[in-house]
């Protein structure tokens, strides 16, 4: 690993898609939040609206302005010659995502992004990752509510349990909160690329390597009625449980043996059967691509819900982790997770990034693994709550 000389790239952090929904927000915290010495831009293919965007923020006048477009490859290497950190918010990341990623693994650029998109993410490791290792740029993914709660909430709980032994962590999503345009237009996309995505994740099995005396999974699991936390667990096919997997394999303090299990906690059944049913209903449409663009239409790209209905929002993620005859119990909450709390990670995952004393790392890497405690004091200070719920004697 040989990380390039970047100190005399003109920016710290470059935020593209900057006047999207989520890029609106996190411009808005890096503005109110970042350090005052922050070197930063704003980017996307309007010029005109970016100007809006800087006139808008408080300090604005400091804040720089690139233009870059999805279809123009050099525009995209432009950005990441001048970055130390690229932050982006350009989705879906399976179809506008891989020439920036190059690009900031060419030139030594980290890279932080807001996919749920596994697809994406296997492509993007068996194409990249090499090169970045040579560079010494590190592509972290899932740097929002995908899936920053979820991998630093399960690393959180691992540091509570024993070391050197076998370890189970179980993970239980609750929350109340509306979507918006581009995450419904992610969601659709992913849902109609089974076939590739389950390609993409055959690819990268060929280029990762083995785990010599140790064993990590993270099984689908089974509905169930879960008592340690009192609802129905459902199975979240999600982008999470393969992040936190990721860690694991990249962490020896997770244990000589891991299991991770990833689900929704709902209280009553009847809502639990009704979740399953639209889900399901949800991907079956996803396949026809008329009814897929029609769902589209229901939110364009951009929409979002409103300030009122995010400040009603909330999340929470209770932790269930065993081993070595202690067991404990965990958890992380916040707000709004797909917007407000979403800008607030994203954005200090790039901070820290920029500016905290981290372990050596370089390719494609989790958040745990990047920047694990640094990342959680960073989310604590800024309102999440990462916490030891009990501590109870275990299986021996």
């Amino acid at each position: 690993m040989s990380r390039l000389n970047r100190t005399d790239r003109p920016y710290d952090l470059v935020l593209f898609g900057a006047t999207g929904f989520v890029g609106t927000l996190t411009a808005r915290y890096l503005a109110a939040h970042a350090p005052e010495d922050l070197r930063w831009a704003v980017a996307g293919r309007d010029e005109r609206r970016l100007e809006r965007l800087r006139e808008s923020l408080p300090g604005g006048e400091d804040v720089g302005v690139l233009r870059a477009d999805v279809r123009e490859p050099a525009t995209l290497r432009a950005l990441a010659e001048h970055a130390r950190v690229v932050a982006t918010t350009v989705g879906p990341y399976v179809l506008y995502g891989e020439e920036l990623v190059a690009a900031c693994a060419d030139t030594g650029a980290d890279y932080v992004d807001l996919t749920g998109e596994p697809e994406f993410v296997d492509l993007m490791y068996v194409r990249h990752d090499a090169r970045a290792r040579e560079t010494g740029a590190r592509l972290v993914h899932a740097c929002g509510f995908d899936s920053v709660p979820h991998d630093l909430g399960a690393y959180f709980t691992v540091r509570q349990l024993p070391e050197g032994v076998p370890l189970t962590v179980d993970g239980y999503v609750t929350a109340d909160a509306a979507f918006s345009g581009g995450t419904l237009a992610s969601a659709l996309n992913q849902m109609a690329r089974g076939g590739r995505m389950l390609a993409a994740a055959r690819e990268r099995a060929r280029y990762e390597p083995r785990l010599p005396g140790r064993r990590v999974a993270a099984p689908l699991g089974a509905p169930r009625f879960a008592g340690e936390v009192g609802a129905w667990a459902l199975p979240l096919p999600t982008i999470d449980a393969q992040v936190v997997r990721r860690s694991a394999r990249a962490m020896e303090r997770y244990g000589p043996g891991f299991r991770y299990r990833h689900y929704a906690a709902v209280k009553h059944l009847p809502v639990a059967l009704g979740g399953v049913a639209a889900a399901g209903a949800l991907a079956v449409a996803a396949q026809v691509p008329a009814v897929r663009h029609r769902l589209s239409d229901l939110l364009r790209p951009g929409d979002g819900p409103s300030e009122e209905r995010r400040a009603k929002s909330w999340f929470t993620v209770r932790f269930v982790g065993e081993g070595g005859g202690r067991r404990v119990f965990t958890e992380v909450a916040g707000g709004d997770p797909g917007y407000d709390e979403t800008a607030k990670m994203f954005a200090e995952a790039a901070l820290s990034l920029a500016f905290d004393d981290l372990p050596p790392t370089a390719g494609q890497v989790t958040t745990a693994q990047a920047m694990g405690d640094a990342l959680i004091e960073r989310l604590r200070a800024a309102g999440i709550t990462f916490r030891v719920a009990a501590v109870r004697r275990g299986r021996p």
